[in-house]
């Protein structure tokens, strides 16, 4: 078992990578990772999550108090939308928040990033909708992410940013990655005149694809009904499919045309 220091280390390491690439600005973006049902790290308020060391790693309990935090460091004020995480996704063991320029664009224009255009952010994704606006660091936001969190492990943040989510930090981290590269491609793909997207024959064979595969984690291919029967998927639903129904074609043409009002189209 990694002790908490590694883990610590590897907060660390990932908090530079966003910070890298350019996916936080200053002081932004928060990570976690649960060590137990009842102890989790966390980075700083405050903190430029480019130039942190362990030291400044918080450890929390499941209500966000503080269990342990070296002085002039305490946690984010945003560890309310972790922890709702955890709570309702007891398969998860570590999040990441950030502002990718991108993802977060789209997340600002209202636009979900819900058109299948590559295969590999169709098997790793399958889509990333949007949670309603919420006041940073009320319950605002973990009640609007709440809505996602059985369907999805990737949501934008409306006029906020996104928020990524695994069975490893490395991994919460990768989609975090996959979902600003894929939102990154179709905005330019847009700029060159619109993205040729794949059919729904093809979106099916790439769900099954990940089904054989066995990937961890929520994708309408594993939680759409009608991806699950064969037929072309509710992509976009934005989880609406999980009452059992599925999606009929009335429903995908309106959340096509709606999204196509959206972009000017």
């Amino acid at each position: 078992m990694v002790n908490e220091y590694e883990i610590k280390k590897q907060i660390c390491e990932i908090g530079k990578r966003i910070y890298n690439k350019g996916m936080v600005a200053s002081n932004d973006g928060n990570i976690s990772v649960k060590l137990n049902d009842n102890e989790f790290l966390c980075t700083p308020t405050g903190v430029s999550k480019g130039f942190m060391t362990p030291e400044f790693i918080c450890k929390v309990d499941a209500k966000g108090n503080v269990i342990q935090a070296n002085a002039g460091f305490k946690p984010s004020s945003e560890i309310k939308m972790h922890m709702r995480v955890y709570r309702e996704r007891p398969d998860v063991t570590a999040v990441v928040h950030a502002h990718p320029l991108y993802a977060t664009s789209f997340a600002i224009a209202g636009i979900p990033l819900t058109e299948p255009i590559m295969p590999e952010a169709v098997i790793a994704l399958g889509c990333v909708p949007i949670a309603e606006y919420g006041t940073p660091s009320t319950e605002e936001i973990p009640d609007a992410v709440s809505k996602y969190l059985q369907y999805y492990d990737a949501v934008l943040l409306a006029n906020h940013g996104a928020l990524s989510f695994s069975d490893s930090l490395l991994n919460a981290y990768h989609k975090m990655e996959s979902v600003e590269f894929y939102a990154q491609l179709l905005y330019q793909a847009k700029v060159l005149g619109g993205p040729k997207k794949l059919t729904d024959a093809q979106v099916e064979r790439l769900y099954e694809i990940r089904r054989q595969f066995g990937l961890k984690g929520k994708h309408p291919a594993n939680v759409c009904p009608n991806a699950q029967a064969g037929k072309p998927s509710c992509h976009g639903c934005g989880g609406k499919c999980s009452s059992g129904k599925g999606a009929d074609a009335d429903t995908i043409a309106m959340v096509t045309k709606l999204v196509l009002e959206q972009l000017g189209k």
